[in-house]
């Protein structure tokens, strides 16, 4: 190869990776915002219940990569898909070190208050919300901070609990299940997550939606479960041709629409970054799941 063009694509091909960078680190985690639908209906999804359910996970939330002005952004974009009910996931907070502000929980519950729905607005807490927590690591208990940011400000969190809902008549539970990574440990970490407890609070065969933070939780979730709902994994962050190299969890539970047999699990790729201040692939996303449609509605 002549050395002109040996240099030429040299060049070219540093430029396109130091662009690939500046986008990743610069651009998608910051500007863009996307709505990825689902639609589904379980096999045992009542007949006529239309639910459309929005889904906000793992913020982490500090500048610059999610100011509070950015959080405004995805409360009004999130009140404007018309939900039934919002859904948060948890990871509130940002816990890397690549953050120019670290932001307040009570700041970003203020700036979450006004998201609103006719059925109610719930969460679930992930490991940072408690892992960020000392105190509550030190006592090896809660309330962590974040669930009493989000209580105060009229947002109710489940911790292996659930509550019976209604649209249109026709009832269903929403079950919110404790973080399976609770405790950090040397050696392992342990959860505060109940399957049996949670599965418990059942009282009828209505159908039931589950959130839970991390989606391994998911080879243990019953047939009577129709949709488990869950974050932590961002798509794995950085996701080339619907593959992601780094995930903390396994590559099916990674992102997306998982189906085995008759139960549903839809894996968010979240909004925030944890660890490095990077996407690549997939950009922040809100979700938002309509039950009881078909995908041709």
């Amino acid at each position: 190869m002549p050395r002109r063009l040996f240099l030429k694509g040299l060049l070219a091909s540093i430029a396109s990776f130091a662009a690939s960078g500046a986008y990743a680190f610069g651009i998608e985690p910051i500007y863009r915002l996307r709505v990825q639908r689902y639609a589904i209906t379980p096999a045992t999804w009542p007949a006529g219940l239309r639910l459309r359910v929005a889904v906000v996970a793992d913020l982490h939330a500090s500048p610059p990569q999610m100011s509070l002005e950015r959080v405004h952004e995805i409360v009004a974009t999130t009140n404007g898909l018309e939900a039934d009910v919002i859904l948060l996931l948890g990871d509130y907070i940002a816990g890397h070190r690549w953050v120019t502000e670290r932001l307040t929980m009570a700041a970003v519950a203020e700036a979450l208050a006004p998201l609103t729905a006719p059925l109610g607005v719930f969460g679930v807490l992930g490991n940072h919300d408690w892992w960020d927590d000392r105190a509550a690591q030190r006592r090896g208990a809660g309330p962590v901070i974040a669930e009493k940011a989000l209580e105060k400000v009229g947002i109710r969190v489940l911790e292996n609990d659930a509550i019976r809902l209604a649209k249109d008549g026709q009832p269903f539970w929403l079950l919110g299940l404790g973080d399976q990574l609770a405790f950090w440990g040397r050696r392992r970490s342990r959860g505060v997550d109940d399957l049996p407890a949670t599965l418990g609070r059942l009282t009828d065969d209505a159908p039931a939606i589950l959130m839970a933070h991390e989606p391994p939780i998911f080879d243990s979730v019953p047939d009577r479960v129709a949709v488990t709902l869950c974050g932590h994994t961002h798509g794995g962050q950085v996701r080339l041709f619907g593959w992601s190299p780094i995930s903390p969890a396994r590559a099916e539970y990674t992102y997306g629409h998982v189906v085995h047999g008759e139960r549903h699990l839809v894996v968010s790729g979240g909004l925030g970054c944890s660890i490095m201040p990077v996407r690549f692939g997939v950009p922040p996303e809100i979700v938002l799941v309509d039950l009881g449609v078909s995908a041709d509605s």
